[in-house]
């Protein structure tokens, strides 16, 4: 399992359980599930997952393997994840899915970190 369960607070599915602030960070962002690709943009990171624009959300806990490159590094970071949260977009709130971040090895990890830590400061 990952670190965090980073639900929206617009989830009325359950209490708000993000353990990390988020950071805001619009990036784009290659997704794919078993059945579809997708390129879309991030919304935010933190330390266990980030929020992913999408007109038409994934169902939830669908396993996914994203990609995409953080400001300052040179190469692109894979890492695998499952939906943990979706949002429909109601309310006049972006719809997407939180996706939560499973199986990090320690150098993604540190990297991940280091740069979420990096834009809170920025703020």
């Amino acid at each position: 399992m990952g670190d965090s369960d980073d639900r929206d607070p617009d989830d009325r599915n359950g209490p708000e359980r993000r353990r990390h602030e988020r950071a805001e960070l619009k990036i784009p962002v290659d997704y794919s599930s078993v059945d579809a690709f997708f390129a879309e943009f991030s919304q935010n990171i933190n330390e266990g997952g980030m929020f992913i624009d999408m007109e038409r959300p994934c169902e939830l806990d669908t396993p996914v393997q994203l990609q995409f490159r953080l400001p300052g590094e040179d190469h692109p970071i894979q890492v695998q994840g499952r939906v943990a949260w979706v949002n429909d977009g109601k309310n006049g709130t972006s719809a997407g899915v939180g996706i939560e971040f499973q199986n990090l090895d320690p150098q993604t990890r540190n990297t991940i970190n280091r740069i979420v830590r990096q834009l809170r400061k920025g703020k």
